[in-house]
This record gives structure tokens, sequence and C-alpha cells, in this order.
């Protein structure tokens, strides 16, 4: 995150993608809830428990030697749950969680049909809070996740936001958008003062060029889940090849 030149995260859900995201050169790992959760093949709803995903997380850790982001939805609780996962996490040498201001049990992002609630600052701070008291290792990160643009709400109250997990501890800031153009991202980066680093899911808006966050002071940007499509992808093709010879 604070390195002086844009970073990239590339998605693993097990021992084996993240052998190959590591191999490939990329500098870290994030572990995907939604892929992992598809690798169970449940829903990107915290059907998986938060100790199935850590089983998970020992595995892609035992095996690899870069950082690992843990993508903890919504810290699977409230503060006290958040406490625990991040001892268990930094046991198993997990380097960072990211924790997004909805509410548990959380729903994937980009499902359209209704505007998701968010959880109270207060509350959300306070699992900030309860990360970074806990946490042993001085260089593990807590990234905090504002869904706000995809709830519906405007820049002030993304920058509010952002501001109070800020203030709250946090070290980096993810803005998520949900948009197929980066307009969103733009519009708040322009305004953030860069107190923290700036963290990017570029999912919808995937054909802007990346030399854009470059410009707009991005320190991260995570593809999320590239590699669980990669392989759905080229395993129903060489099934349905076999079944049909």
């Amino acid at each position: 995150m604070h390195s002086p030149s844009l970073e990239f995260l590339m998605e693993a859900h097990n021992g084996l993608s993240a052998r190959i995201v590591e191999e490939a050169g990329f500098s870290g790992i994030w572990a995907s809830g939604l892929s992992i959760s598809a690798s169970y093949g449940v829903r990107d709803c915290n059907e998986a428990s938060w100790t199935q995903i850590i089983e998970t997380l020992d595995f892609m850790s035992d095996c690899t030697n870069v950082p690992i982001l843990m993508d903890a939805d919504t810290g699977f609780g409230n503060f006290n749950n958040v406490m625990r996962l991040v001892n268990k996490l930094e046991k198993v040498g997990v380097a960072g969680i990211c924790m997004e201001d909805k509410l548990f049990p959380k729903v994937n992002s980009l499902i359209e049909g209704f505007k998701q609630p968010l959880a109270e600052i207060n509350e959300f701070c306070g699992k900030i809070r309860a990360a970074k008291d806990t946490q042993k290792n001085d260089d593990f990160c807590v990234i905090a996740r504002t869904e706000a643009f995809i709830s519906g709400y405007n820049i002030n109250e993304v920058l509010k936001r952002a501001n109070a997990y800020a203030d709250a501890g946090a070290d980096a800031i993810l803005v998520h958008s949900k948009l197929d153009n980066p307009s969103q991202i733009i519009q708040f980066s322009k305004l953030w003062t860069g107190r923290i680093p700036l963290v990017l899911v570029p999912t919808t808006y995937s054909d802007t060029p990346t030399e854009l966050f470059r410009d707009l002071g991005a320190s991260l940007v995570i593809w999320a889940n590239h590699n669980i499509r990669a392989c759905i992808s080229a395993m129903r093709d060489i099934s349905s090849k076999i079944y049909m010879n």
C-alpha cells in the first residue's frame, strides 16, 4: 500500500491458485470471499463460515511467500467477531483484512434490485478499532471498504464515511462502485485528501486503463475474481467436451 508506484493484487481461492498468482509475479494475493465461497459451491453471503475461510487461507499461506489480503466481508459479526478473526489470521500468516460497511450477513455488492443497507458509522468504526487494537504484528493491515456508492449514496456520504474510518485507524480506504465507468472513483479521488492510501476494485469498470488509476493517486488495485471465472470456464469446457465424446 505504501509502494511509490501502483501495485496490484490478484485473486486466489485455494492453495493451488495462490501459488499460481505468486509465480505469475504478483506482489500480493487477494483472498476473495466470493471466489472462496464459489469454490465451496455456496453463495457469496456468508454461507461459508469464517472458520472454513480461514482453513482455506491456511493452505494458501503455507504454499506462498507474498502477503495475503483477506476479503473479510463485514467482519463476520460484531466487534467481538472481528477481534477473534484478526487473532486467528495472524496465527496463519495472513497480512491483513478488508472489511466493508454493510450488515451481516453480507450481500454481494453487484446484486441488483434493492438498496443494500449500510452499517452505522460508529458501529463500523468500532470494528476497525477492534481490529487495530487486537493485532500484534505492526505490519498487519486493516482496509476499510465503503459501499456507500453501491447503496446509492452521494459523494458527501462517501467522504464522510471514508474520513471517519481513517479517524478510527484504518490503514487504507477502499471505495467501491458498480458503474461500468470510473466516474464515481474519479469524483472521490479529486476530493480525497490522501490521508490514507486509496484501494480500488475495478470489477465493473475493468476496461479503464490502469494509467488512470495511477493519475488518481491510487495505491493498490485488486483484480477480484478473474481466476475463479477462468476456472469455471475451463472446467465447463473440458467437462462438456469429454462428456460429448
